[in-house]
């Protein structure tokens, strides 16, 4: 059974930065594109970024490039993003998520719970 637990979350400042951290288990990590998403109140989920199963390619929701910053370790089946220059519109439940496939074609098949960050003016 694979799992995704996020964790990093947190109540930060305008322009502060935050790391999130994702742990996968079950399955094999190594081989599956990852990706972050995120939801605030009353509005759909968003992509935020998408990375390979090698670390690469990486994509980027157009609004959030130079901002964010997706990256993992295969060997720690870990996932990671990193948000710089934050903004009080980052505001909302975080969510990572495992791709069917290397690259991150079509939808994840499986999401983690989600980890709050917060943004305050």
């Amino acid at each position: 059974q694979v799992q995704l637990v996020e964790s990093g979350g947190g109540l930060v400042q305008a322009g502060d930065s935050l790391s999130l951290s994702c742990a996968v288990s079950g399955g094999i990590f190594s081989v599956y594109a990852m990706g972050w998403f995120r939801q605030a109140p009353g509005k759909e989920r968003e992509f935020v970024a998408r990375i390979g199963w090698r670390g690469s390619p990486t994509y980027y929701a157009d609004s959030l490039k130079g901002r964010f910053t997706i990256a993992r370790q295969n060997a720690k089946n870990t996932v990671y993003l990193q948000m710089n220059s934050l903004k009080p519109e980052d505001s909302a439940v975080y969510y990572c998520a495992r791709y069917k496939d290397a690259n991150g074609v079509g939808s994840p098949e499986y999401w983690g719970q989600g980890t709050q960050v917060t943004v305050s003016s």
